[in-house]
């Protein structure tokens, strides 16, 4: 089955059309290829400014991200990078380390300012690496639908050394790497085979 021929029956209930629903989508993959066409930051800005509204609980946007893009940072990232994802980390237009703020906290009174005793909430170290680290991973979704939305392919990738990796970039320990995101355009031979997805029948259940 080609990518043209994935059925489109199942957005006939909803406003998306079909080429909306093929980006951000259907004919959406994780790319292991880019041709060397740079991402700009007006390009990453643009990419952010779609996902910042990303839903989190109690508004807390832990998720931060880091842009790969000079050559010495390339390499301090990629040694800790799992073998079969250094040479597409080293060759991607850009990088971006996702990762959780494990002091999100500290900026509750900004983002959530109807309830001011929401920072002391997170007083428990914890709790805060569990709530950083979901509400994260919601926004590390969101960041790989704002790529596709630009145009541009994402490589998300979690084969890395995370103890390593934050010991390298971020030696304060504020941070705990979810995700390293190649980005840019697709170059050849970018995509694995395409592998099922589970039927709705087998997921979905009404009680």
């Amino acid at each position: 089955m080609t990518l043209t021929d994935l059925p489109r029956s199942e957005t006939t209930a909803l406003p998306l059309d079909d080429a909306a629903a093929d980006l951000l989508f259907r004919q959406a993959r994780t790319a292991n290829s880019f041709t060397d066409e740079p991402v700009s930051d007006d390009q990453v800005r643009a990419i952010y400014e779609l996902v910042k509204w990303a839903p989190t609980s109690m508004n807390a946007q832990p998720l931060r991200i880091t842009l790969i893009r000079t050559p010495e940072a390339r390499e301090r990232l990629v040694r800790h990078m799992a073998p079969g994802n250094q040479a597409k980390t080293a060759a991607a237009p850009l990088v971006a380390v996702l990762t959780a703020d494990r002091d999100f906290h500290e900026r509750m009174p900004e983002v959530f300012p109807h309830n001011p005793g929401a920072r002391n909430f997170f007083a428990d170290a914890t709790v805060r690496e569990t709530f950083a680290g979901f509400n994260g991973a919601l926004q590390v979704a969101y960041f790989i639908l704002g790529v596709r939305a630009a145009g541009l392919a994402a490589g998300p990738m979690t084969g890395f050394n995370g103890p390593a990796l934050e010991a390298e970039l971020f030696p304060g320990g504020d941070q705990k790497v979810l995700a390293v995101v190649n980005i840019g355009h697709p170059g050849p031979d970018a995509w694995f085979d395409r592998l099922p997805r589970l039927p709705f029948e087998d997921v979905v259940r009404s009680l």
